[in-house]
């Protein structure tokens, strides 16, 4: 299948059918000088890295190469089937998602697996194993106080008894119909899936990886970045033209990633008033609201190439979930050389605009192609989505003869 739009349009039915089948912070002073033009990456170029410039094996191209605006499968293709598995993912490419994203968390032996957070009481079979009930327990992570079961309580050989389910079924019925059906997949096992895919197709298959919790595992003794690092390394995608952007809300964790691989980085945004964790450990005062300024932008210029913030911080919503005046955040980022890659476009009406919500039933799909467009229009780079199909189908007419903002 090409990357171009007819093509893929014409399989977007078969595919779905096919995929179901089982197919295969730092303090403001420390941080600046960690963030500093000696990183090996930054937004107006890249330094040489460790010298494995070869995408994954499958072409000479780096991001700026994929399709604008780019799709990417939110976990993996979530709208149709539970997140974070191999099932998800597969169905994310073979819908036309130009990216598929991953979420790391670590297991108590240090494998990388993919889940969207380490507690997995609603993404897998867990309670419904005796031999594991005891390890039932609540955790602070990241400040919030979590009861479950968690990955780090778990050796791999342990979580790969578990088989994954739907995370809210009370939106996502259908997805039940798969539960049960894959196991918690590792990231080693999804770089090979990717790897293989790559060939089958003759393109590279874009990753896009972000580390979940990344202060709170380096202080049990079980950091992310230096493991992912290894395996990047390992599978050739550690290079500025890797076909994998690494992500993450600790912007400290984006800076140890840009001295161990020169692959692009992106930090993520939640909302305005929050702040990341590791500024509240290091008892940084900066918000994301300072963050997204044009000094905040600056910033992080110097250690990643694009942003990935929450749709709100570029168009917020009112009291009554309706859209307002978009910021000034796309025209700020672009005008530091950063791609903006916002989350999270869905279909339900739960998830919607309120102009764009159809009905009473919030697990009903609304206007998800109206509120898509208005998005597109924004000028942003890329958007995260649980439904690529949906995203695709939009996306296409933002893409004939477009040139990116950024470029």
């Amino acid at each position: 299948m090409t990357q171009g739009g007819a093509a893929r349009r014409t399989v977007l039915g078969a595919a779905v059918l096919a995929a179901g089948t089982g197919m295969t912070g730092l303090a403001a002073g420390s941080a600046s000088a960690a963030g500093s033009a000696s990183a090996p990456g930054s937004a107006s170029g890249f330094a040489s890295g460790s010298g494995s410039e070869a995408s994954g094996g499958y072409g000479d191209g780096g991001y700026r190469d994929l399709p604008h605006p780019t799709v990417i499968g939110h976990r993996g293709a979530s709208g149709y089937r539970p997140e974070h598995t191999l099932g998800s993912y597969q169905l994310a490419l073979d819908l036309g998602a130009d990216v598929v994203e991953q979420d790391l968390v670590p297991t108590r032996d240090g494998h990388l697996v993919c889940r969207h957070e380490n507690e997995i009481g609603g993404t897998t079979d867990v309670a419904d194993h005796p031999a594991f009930a005891s390890r039932r327990t609540t955790k602070s992570v990241d400040g919030v106080s979590v009861t479950g079961w968690f990955t780090e309580d778990f050796t791999l050989a342990e979580l790969k008894t578990l088989r994954a389910k739907e995370r809210i079924p009370a939106v996502r019925q259908r997805n039940t119909l798969y539960d049960g059906q894959w196991a918690v997949p590792t990231f080693e096992e999804v770089l090979r899936w990717a790897d293989r895919e790559g060939k089958r197709r003759g393109r590279k298959v874009w990753l896009h990886v972000e580390t979940k919790h990344p202060t709170y595992f380096r202080g049990l003794g079980l950091g992310l970045e230096e493991p992912l690092a290894k395996l990047l390394r390992r599978y050739r995608r550690d290079g500025r033209n890797a076909a994998v952007f690494l992500q993450s809300f600790e912007p400290s964790s984006i800076q140890r990633l840009s001295r161990l691989v020169s692959a692009p980085r992106v930090v993520l945004f939640s909302a305005a008033a929050t702040r990341p964790w590791d500024f509240e450990v290091a008892k940084d005062p900066r918000t994301v609201a300072d963050l997204v300024k044009p000094e905040g932008l600056k910033w992080i210029a110097g250690f990643a190439q694009g942003i990935g913030p929450t749709m709100d911080l570029i168009l917020p919503r009112d009291a009554a979930g309706r859209l307002g005046a978009p910021t000034t955040l796309v025209k700020d980022a672009h005008a530091r050389g950063l791609l903006v890659h916002p989350y999270t476009a869905r279909n339900e009406n739960s998830f919607l605009p309120a102009e764009y919500r159809r009905g009473t039933d919030p697990a009903a799909y609304g206007d998800a192609l109206g509120a898509f467009r208005t998005y597109f229009e924004q000028g942003i780079d890329g958007i995260f989505t649980d439904n690529p199909d949906t995203g695709l189908y939009a996306a296409e007419a933002f893409r004939p003869g477009r040139r990116p903002v950024n470029r």
